[in-house]
């Protein structure tokens, strides 16, 4: 019997092939060819899954000893998928040839001690997965090589089993290098217990911290900012990039100096030391004293990626008065930590101040929206073409907001949609309106609750669905927040209850799930290492050791408390690899690290490696002078792209990402990339660019449906498969909580496009009869080298 064994997305690169019955261990295909596999042995797949659930009849110890045999096989098919993975993985991209450089970076210095190593290790990996399948033995403390492939498989697929597969090779390698009392040194440095330590000046402060719980629209968020505007001085820090300007331009408004600072843009105001501060959470200054902090969205304290950010924010923020809004989940950790610090906690929780209910039918058709109605999707590609499609269904206006729209474009949205008396009845939005974005919405209806992640599509969790759910039925509206006369001459009063529905009954079910059960409370709270920390250890290898290698080993033996957890590395690896030819300190690396790049883009290793080259030279960072930099696609007509308009999106978003980038290194290494008024223009450029051509994308409505069937699809078949591979036990040991790291940093909370799957509708040209004759002014690069 044979039986197909792949996991992750549609267009994953390579599946494996167990092949029992045919006397070989491991096997590789083509996504095509194994596909035409695993349709001929669909049937005896579907067997050996619905075995692990039909023992209703036997007995307590009949299940026990079934249940054994199924995870014996379960981890013997693992074993034999993770042995193929390595065997591939030195034979190619990791062999002598591709890597030898940096093997002798471990003193590996001949092809030969490069072979034995690799056979070495080999059987160090099949007496892992024997430990774990004769015994049963799976845990980190009792079988911790098993345990980290195992678990880099559940977290990121193939990609993390093979990114795991390398550390663990390197540290075998590195086995024989350090004596006892170095060791004891190095489990020393990764002592992580105690975070709040490293902030001793917040320490010696006597602050108080008053938490703020409650469900959406319940007014914690307007109580903590007033407590922010009648002080002296304060900062307000947030987790998105168009919150930070929300907040920003309500107290400009108010007559209040304020500056907005994010990774990407900087706007202080002039001849003024005393102002606000309104910030994306990572961009929270930790060194200036004030009165009051915010700190917005603080259960995002629990996410797997971006958690250390607030905490880092809340440990380290030296503010007399700290006010932490979030969900009612966070109660317990925070309490504790404030116990940990010696600060004063005062927790007041709210009730939602109108009513929400979820509809008992889905809308079914476009046609039956109603006035006031956002429907929620999770690209600006879908956000664009459902506008269309919006529009031409129901024959009236239907406004645009997402995160990434620039802010000036996003107010006027915003006023649009909010003003009764215009003619904009309908919204359509990303997701991060679930991050607090007021607006005068009376029904949610969402496109889809599954959305993508690193591995394929996943189903949104209860705590996004209530997030995003919740902003229907306005109690305060953006408009009365914003503007203080409105506020002050309209009095607020409780809206009609707010609806929650879906587009078909489908994702309704899912919707409704949701919001009879409560989300997990969040026990541990993200940090990083420190880059001090991360100096000290990196000063005991090698010089030439691979900066990857000395991250994996500090986070490998890291020792954290139960409050908290190291949050996950994302392509922080991939990162190291990239720069690591060109000399630089770990302090300019560990900056580096933190950068919003986009390696999966068109030409995105490369942009990395260029501007790692400019870093390490001091100098060459002008933008013009940046070959990497696909400036030269200003200068194509789009009707260049006519045989495949996906590929023009593709560059542009590639183009804009990379631009971004520029803006966040611009403010770090000021002297370096000096370009940063070229590069604001520029992005101005790709983003008119970007709106012109979705403005003319056109996707029919069956296009849309068809495209939501295969993404249901596509979820159950990856999570059938990994539950084939891994059976009921997928557990880790380590922190799981129901919000993953899907907000994205900085002003990108939304992608462009979910997938190629997404282009497929838009690759054939949209016919003349359909296009919109609208006249735009192109910008091209001969406008942008004028400008330099």
């Amino acid at each position: 019997m044979s039986l197909l064994l792949r996991t992750g997305s549609a267009r994953s690169s390579c599946a494996f092939l167990v092949c029992r019955n045919h006397g070989r261990k491991h096997g590789f295909a083509t996504t095509a060819s194994s596909a035409r596999v695993y349709n001929k042995r669909k049937s005896a797949a579907d067997a050996h899954h619905a075995a692990f659930f039909a023992r209703k009849d036997e007995t307590p110890r009949q299940i026990e000893m079934g249940q054994g045999r199924d995870m014996k096989k379960t981890y013997n098919i693992f074993r034999n998928v993770m042995l193929g993975r390595y065997d591939l993985a030195m034979s190619t991209w990791r062999s002598w040839a591709a890597k030898q450089n940096e093997y002798k970076g471990f003193g590996i210095n001949t092809r030969l001690d490069f072979d034995r190593e690799v056979k070495l290790f080999r059987v160090s990996l099949e007496k892992a997965c024997d430990i774990a399948s004769e015994k049963n033995m799976v845990s980190k403390g009792n079988n911790p090589l098993f345990w980290g492939l195992r678990n880099a498989f559940i977290e990121s697929d193939m990609p993390g089993l093979t990114d795991q597969l390398t550390y663990g090779f390197q540290n075998f390698l590195m086995r024989t290098r350090f004596p006892k009392n170095i060791i004891a040194t190095h489990k020393q440095i990764a002592d992580f217990r105690f975070p709040h330590e490293w902030f001793p000046a917040t320490r010696a402060l006597q602050r108080t911290i008053y938490l703020h719980v409650g469900p959406t629209n319940s007014g914690k968020t307007y109580n903590a900012l007033k407590a922010l505007e009648n002080a002296k001085s304060g900062i307000y820090s947030g987790p998105l990039r168009l919150l930070a300007h929300e907040v920003y331009s309500r107290f400009l408004a108010k007559g209040k100096n304020c500056a907005l600072i994010t990774g990407e843009e900087q706007r202080i105001p002039e001849d003024d030391d005393n102002y606000f501060r309104s910030c994306t959470v990572e961009m929270t200054p930790l060194n200036l004293l004030v009165d009051v902090a915010v700190i917005d969205e603080i259960q995002m304290i629990g996410d797997a990626e971006r958690g250390w950010a607030w905490t880092q924010a809340f440990l380290g923020v030296q503010a007399k008065e700290v006010h932490l809004c979030g969900e009612e989940r966070i109660v317990d950790l925070i309490q504790s930590l404030c116990a940990l610090i010696g600060d004063k906690c005062v927790v007041t929780r709210y009730k939602r101040l109108n009513p929400l209910e979820t509809m008992e039918k889905s809308i079914g058709s476009l046609k039956n929206l109603e006035k006031g109605d956002a429907v929620v999707t999770f690209s600006r590609l879908s956000i664009h073409t459902l506008k269309k499609q919006i529009e031409d269904a129901t024959g009236r206006r239907c406004a645009m907001i997402y995160g990434s729209l620039p802010p000036e474009t996003r107010a006027q949205q915003a006023s649009l949609f909010n003003d009764p008396n215009s003619d904009y009845d309908f919204l359509v939005a990303s997701d991060a309106i679930g991050m607090g974005l007021n607006l005068e919405i009376r029904r949610v209806v969402f496109e889809q609750t599954h959305k993508r992640s690193k591995s394929g599509y996943r189903q949104l969790s209860t705590s996004e669905i209530k997030q995003i759910g919740g902003r229907a039925g306005r109690f305060r509206t953006a408009r009365q927040a914003a503007n203080p006369e409105l506020e002050l001459s309209q009095p607020i009063k409780a809206m009609q209850p707010g609806l929650v529905t879906a587009l078909d009954d489908g994702n309704l079910q899912t919707i409704k799930a949701a919001f009879n059960r409560e989300p997990e409370p969040i026990r541990t709270a993200g940090i990083q290492p420190p880059p001090s920390a991360i100096e000290r250890f990196s000063s005991y290898f090698p010089p030439r050791t691979p900066f990857s290698y000395i991250l994996s080993r500090l986070r490998d033996i890291a020792h954290t408390s139960p409050k908290f957890h190291l949050c996950q590395v994302k392509e922080m690896l991939s990162i190291c690899d990239l720069i690591q030819p060109f000399p630089m300190s770990v302090y300019d690396r560990c900056v580096f690290l933190n950068a919003p790049v986009a390696l999966r883009e068109r030409a995105g290793s490369s942009v990395v490696q260029s501007f790692g080259k400019c870093i390490s030279q001091m100098g060459g960072g002008d933008l013009v002078d940046i070959k990497a930099v696909d400036l030269e696609l200003l200068d194509i007509d789009e009707s260049n792209f006519k045989s495949n308009p996906g590929e023009y999106l593709q560059r542009l978003e590639a183009l804009h990402k990379t631009i971004t980038l520029y803006l966040w290194l611009s403010y770090r290494y000021t002297g370096v990339f000096r370009s940063q008024n070229l590069a604001f223009h520029v992005k101005s450029i790709v983003e008119q660019k970007i709106d012109d051509h979705l403005g003319k994308v056109s996707v029919s409505e069956t296009q849309r449906r068809a495209r939501l069937e295969r993404i249901r699809r596509q979820a159950e078949k990856t999570k059938h498969k990994k539950k084939v591979l891994l059976g009921d036990n997928d557990s880790i040991d380590g922190p799981q909580h129901e919000l993953r790291g899907e907000w994205n940093e900085e002003g990108h909370e939304e992608p462009l496009f979910n997938g190629p799957d997404e282009l497929r509708p838009i690759t054939q040209p949209e016919s003349t009869s359909t296009r919109s004759h609208r006249t735009h002014h192109h910008e091209t690069n001969t406008h942008v080298r004028a400008h330099a």
